[in-house]
């Protein structure tokens, strides 16, 4: 079982930094477990490492999509095991780095998803009504959470159990949601005051280190406030100023406020859904990397 290294935490804690510290330290390179940071151009908004915390250790899955493109939870699980895989077959740490919090525990855990191609409509010809009638069939208990009226996910439920023979249900019932690597878990954390000062003055200086124009250049591109990749806090809140029913400062305000929230909410997974070991001092969490890698 393979040795994985990860650092999570909220947003403008420190976790970028750490993780070259401990790239450097323990001959790692890093996975970015970040949703936003995968988008080409979106450097700004994003946090994503600049050119020099780029040099100082070896980054996978960043800047590898357009910004128009689409990226899933499913994908993110393909690619970082892959890279996870590379990196300990060349003798190296791999460290996963981020606080998409989803996306880390889909990686670390025997999670199974579902094909794209499964939500295609191959019963065109059939009415909600028909297909309701068809999975009731098949997979009564799929109907538990799907109205008749959501089309896409009854054809996707349905396909589903064509493709598996059994529904959806007993699928997820059936994984053991177990680790499939030895993986240590670092939560980096402070207290609230501390955090939400920090993220306020990370949202000052993203302003003054040019977001305006990063968001206006991806605009000039095509890039709407729709794509996947502009849902991001820190880009979403600027829609509002472009369509002119809010001024800059409000905007700016926003993206403050939902930071603070999103943070409270990765506290809120973290210590819930993995099995973390928090730390407010990164000398002791050196330490425990160091214990569990004897």
């Amino acid at each position: 079982m393979n040795k994985v290294l990860v650092i999570v935490g909220p947003t403008a804690v420190g976790k970028t930094a750490f993780g070259i510290r401990c790239a450097n330290t323990f001959n790692g390179e890093i996975i970015s477990g970040d949703s936003i940071q995968i988008y080409k151009g979106l450097d700004i908004g994003s946090a994503k490492p600049d050119a020099n915390e780029l040099s100082q250790a070896r980054h996978y899955l960043i800047d590898i999509k357009e910004a128009d493109d689409n990226y899933s939870v499913k994908e993110f699980q393909e690619l970082s095991r892959k890279y996870i895989d590379k990196i300990s077959n060349e003798g190296k740490l791999p460290i996963i780095v981020g606080g998409t919090g989803l996306y880390i525990k889909a990686s670390l855990y025997d999670y199974v998803f579902f094909d794209e191609q499964e939500e295609d409509d191959q019963y065109e010809d059939l009415s909600n009504e028909e297909i309701y009638e068809l999975l009731k069939q098949k997979d009564p208990a799929a109907l538990e959470k799907i109205h008749i009226n959501n089309r896409k996910r009854l054809v996707r439920a349905l396909n589903i159990y064509e493709k598996h023979h059994k529904g959806i249900s007993q699928i997820k019932s059936e994984q053991e949601h177990k680790p499939i690597y030895d993986a240590l878990i670092i939560g980096l954390t402070m207290d609230r005051e501390t955090l939400f000062e920090r993220i306020n003055l990370r949202v000052d200086r993203m302003i003054n280190d040019g977001l305006l124009e990063e968001i206006k250049g991806l605009l000039a591109k095509g890039i709407s406030f729709d794509d996947q990749s502009m849902q991001g806090i820190g880009y979403k809140e600027f829609r509002n100023y472009f369509e002119g029913t809010k001024s800059l400062e409000e905007c700016i305000e926003d993206i403050k406020i939902n930071s603070r929230h999103f943070a409270k909410r990765q506290y809120t997974f973290f210590k819930n859904q993995l099995d973390v070991k928090w730390f407010t001092d990164q000398e002791e969490a050196i330490r425990e990397v160091e214990k569990w890698l004897i």
